[in-house]
């Protein structure tokens, strides 16, 4: 089977797993995500932005990080494109896959962005990412100094693979990744 056939039955399998999760495990993610990014940003003092994403189809959300920090969102543009721009008071607009996104005037660089946070179907212990499949976070970080800022997979504890996934020649570890029930940065 190639690699393609077995990441489209892996995400098959994870959908549903997360599509069983409930409401609490959802908000215990984002208690532990709320956690790390204090610890982070004690740590680090001087930080710029952190990357978040707009949460679909069940995933956990952890926009309510807007009110202690400053917050990216990402756009994606044609050809795989993935930029981040800073989550302001301007309205929101769809990006090329339907993702409500700020359209402001600049995108911010690599040096402004501090973490990414990013959302998974599944990920392993190898920090093996399995997103939707659309190659824009792996995209992103094939650029060295993408790859260098921190990014860390948010999924719950049940869509933690406990076997290798399926890793194709693109796909970039993550720096670790969050569920209800650890912080494995």
């Amino acid at each position: 089977m190639i690699i393609l056939e077995r990441k489209k039955l892996e995400r098959y399998r994870f959908r549903k797993l997360r599509d069983e999760i409930s409401l609490n495990q959802k908000e215990n993610v984002e208690k532990n995500v709320k956690l790390y990014v204090d610890s982070f940003i004690k740590e680090y003092k001087n930080i710029g932005y952190i990357a978040i994403y707009w949460p679909l189809k069940n995933e956990v959300d952890i926009r309510s990080l807007k009110e202690k920090i400053s917050l990216a969102l990402p756009r994606c543009k044609e050809k795989k494109e993935l930029l981040f721009y800073p989550w302001d008071e301007r309205p929101l607009t769809k990006d090329s896959e339907g993702i409500l996104s700020p359209n402001n005037y600049f995108s911010l660089s690599h040096k402004q962005i501090s973490m990414i946070l990013v959302p998974c179907l599944s990920v392993d212990k190898n920090l093996i990412r399995l997103g939707y499949g659309g190659g824009y976070f792996d995209k992103l970080r094939r650029d060295k100094n993408w790859r260098n800022v921190p990014c860390i997979g948010v999924l719950t504890s049940n869509c933690v693979s406990t076997i290798p996934l399926t890793r194709a020649e693109w796909d970039i570890p993550l720096s670790g990744f969050i569920t209800e029930k650890e912080i494995f940065v």
